[in-house]
């Protein structure tokens, strides 16, 4: 049997707000939207939403959402809104999300943090992530409701772990695609096409992803012993990647950053060891 359907608020209708009121309106669930400025919500009225003149007309809502633009925006509007089940879905930091976790329990609200890991059009489909952190008797109570924007993955009741986890993995990408930039800049200075270079690309990357749980097993033991490619190696490496970059004439800004933190790990005496041991430096 699948779950009753829910009066759900939605507080901010930027693209990725107005993609959440979308996909529960879409699960057939009772919608009620507040956004400053009210002709957003036109396309969402238009499909059944109802619209509040103040937050506070959302404070009925089962479960609201709150995706506002920062927490800094977000709390006079959460205070205004007086609502019984908060899951945040700003954007911010850790401490942003434990310090309004514990706002929301002094104001007797029960609280769930959650951060997507979707663009706007992903949402409510299979390729759409979101974590959570908090409260896991609400997550648990809403999971299904929360499972119409996308796979809902639960984390810890420490509010700001999924904060956390959303900054390490978008660390991750941010990397990796300045990696991949710099690339097909270094390769254009030969007249290579994005198109020609990617597919090689894409089949490196998915080869270096199978060294992560080595890596990670290294740094949980804190054993950096290899007989594969020592860190000396990949630090001279990153000079030549360096040097050839600013001979083809591009700024080398992205493997200089690298540089200098391999030849810090190396003169600490990390330079037979593996790749893991930079995480000392980086710690």
């Amino acid at each position: 049997m699948g779950e009753s359907k829910k009066q759900m608020g939605v507080l901010g209708l930027g693209r990725m707000g107005a993609a959440l009121a979308g996909a529960l309106l879409g699960a057939g669930h009772d919608v009620v939207v507040w956004n400053r400025s009210p002709l957003k919500a036109g396309p969402l009225l238009d499909r059944g939403a109802r619209l509040a003149a103040t937050p506070a007309e959302v404070a009925s809502a089962d479960v609201v959402l709150s995706c506002l633009s920062t927490y800094d925006s977000q709390r006079p509007v959460l205070e205004a809104a007086s609502v019984k089940v908060l899951v945040n879905l700003t954007s911010g930091t850790p401490a942003e999300a434990r310090d309004l976790a514990a706002w929301a329990s002094s104001a007797g609200i029960d609280y769930v943090d959650g951060v997507i890991m979707a663009v706007p059009q992903g949402i409510g489909t299979a390729q759409s992530r979101i974590l959570y952190s908090g409260s896991a008797p609400v997550f648990s109570a809403h999971r299904e409701v929360l499972s119409v924007l996308g796979e809902p993955v639960f984390l810890g009741e420490d509010a700001g772990l999924a904060a956390l986890y959303d900054l390490a993995l978008l660390g991750i990408m941010w990397s990796t695609m300045a990696g991949y930039l710099h690339a097909l800049a270094l390769v254009g200075t030969e007249g290579v096409a994005p198109s020609t270079f990617t597919p090689m690309a894409l089949s490196w990357l998915s080869a270096v992803g199978g060294f992560l749980p080595g890596i990670g097993a290294q740094v949980a033991d804190g054993d950096y012993a290899t007989d594969v490619s020592a860190l000396d190696i990949n630090a001279a490496g990153l000079g030549l990647l360096v040097e050839t970059s600013r001979a083809q004439g591009i700024g080398a800004s992205v493997p200089e950053v690298l540089r200098e933190l391999f030849d810090r790990a190396v003169a600490a005496g990390h330079g037979s060891h593996s790749i893991a041991s930079v995480i000392e430096e980086i710690r």
